[in-house]
């Protein structure tokens, strides 16, 4: 296997706000939010409480974590492949807990890779590990830490190619490089009805691997080489 394919772990989180309602938040976190809700982009019907429904997942602070997919790169008799898996859970400490051992049994030299990463999964995982009283797997803790010794990467931050300021979906990027994606089941919009309305983890689980897919196959292609086969991948 090439050397830029080894210990390269490629995953993707799916977030929720961490209750159903608005109104089930604490008096505390209600004056948090409000205050955070304040600096959001809403329009002049928009409430607090329509604000939370629509945007509390993706912050940390009001969010959990509910799935995470994970990807690595396979080789047998040359042929490159990918297997997947995914941790899954209402309870959040556990599904961290999990993934935690994972990482950790990897050992220092995995490098992770997302679509976005550095600006969300990473830091969300975190911030929700240290709200749960984990400790921050080895490989996320950048804590007194060189930049070259941190192992992050991040296919957005690839495509920018230096330009800070250039936003590119991971949707926009397969669709240009013509790789398969998840989107058409559902998008990342829909993930806090379908857990809060159905509480269906497979069904999002299963979007998540398809992202997990989407971003490994991205990278092959930044790194001039071809997809995998959808006869390759694995998920286990």
């Amino acid at each position: 296997m090439h050397a830029e394919l080894k210990d390269v772990l490629f995953l993707d989180i799916e977030t929720v706000r961490v209750v159903n309602h608005y109104e089930d938040l604490s008096e505390r976190l209600k004056t948090q939010w409000a205050r955070k809700a304040g600096f959001l982009k809403r329009e002049e019907t928009q409430t607090d409480a329509d604000l939370f429904q629509d945007r509390a997942g993706i912050y940390a602070e009001f969010g959990k974590i509910i799935v995470i997919g994970i990807g690595k790169y396979t080789e047998q008799n040359g042929v490159l492949g990918l297997r997947t898996r995914y941790f899954a859970d209402h309870d959040e400490k556990k599904l961290l807990t999990e993934f935690g051992a994972v990482l950790e049994k990897m050992g220092a030299g995995v490098k992770l890779c997302a679509h976005n990463g550095k600006e969300f999964d990473f830091p969300y995982i975190c911030r929700r590990s240290l709200v749960n009283n984990l400790p921050i797997p080895s490989v996320l803790n950048m804590s007194g830490k060189k930049p070259w010794e941190i192992g992050h990467l991040d296919t957005m931050e690839m495509w920018k190619f230096g330009d800070f300021k250039h936003y590119t979906s991971l949707d926009l990027l397969a669709s240009i490089f013509d790789i398969p994606t998840s989107k058409g089941v559902m998008d990342g919009s829909m993930v806090s009805e379908v857990y809060h309305s159905q509480g269906d983890l497979k069904k999002i689980a299963e979007y998540c691997i398809g992202d997990v897919v989407a971003v490994a196959q991205l990278y092959l292609r930044m790194k001039g080489f071809p997809i995998i086969p959808p006869g390759n991948i694995v998920n286990t």
